[in-house]
């Protein structure tokens, strides 16, 4: 008799649990984690993926408007469906910028089981 496979996701940031060992996370968490990374990663900031990200971070300090604003959610959409686009079914984006902190509101559903989410994620300025 085989048993189930158990999936087993690294937490991010990585960091040890409790006992010393390699900190988990289940696989919503660990999609909530991809999901941040690409958010809040600027192009070119990875050597071996110079493509990879949304440069949200870049928003914190420029001067808004509401074209910005449209064009970033198209940015970050079109972000999403490459590099997650397996993993997630984005629902519902919507960006906002005020006082030094950007905020993405992202309403997706899990494709490996169909969990449907709301998360916000938050970046501030960091000068």
């Amino acid at each position: 008799m085989t048993k189930p496979v158990t999936r087993t996701d690294i937490a991010f940031p990585f960091r040890p649990d409790r006992r010393g060992r390699t900190a988990h996370a289940t696989h919503g968490e660990h999609v909530h984690d991809l999901i941040e990374q690409l958010l809040f990663t600027s192009p070119g900031e990875r050597v071996m993926r110079p493509d990879f990200g949304c440069g949200l971070l870049d928003l914190v300090f420029a001067p808004t408007s509401p074209e910005l604003i449209s064009t970033l959610e198209l940015s970050v959409q079109a972000s999403l469906q490459r590099w997650l686009g397996d993993l997630i079914d984005v629902e519902a984006l919507d960006v906002v910028s005020e006082d030094n902190v950007v905020r993405v509101y992202l309403s997706y559903a899990i494709r490996a089981d169909g969990a449907r989410r709301d998360d916000v994620f938050e970046g501030r300025a960091t000068a």
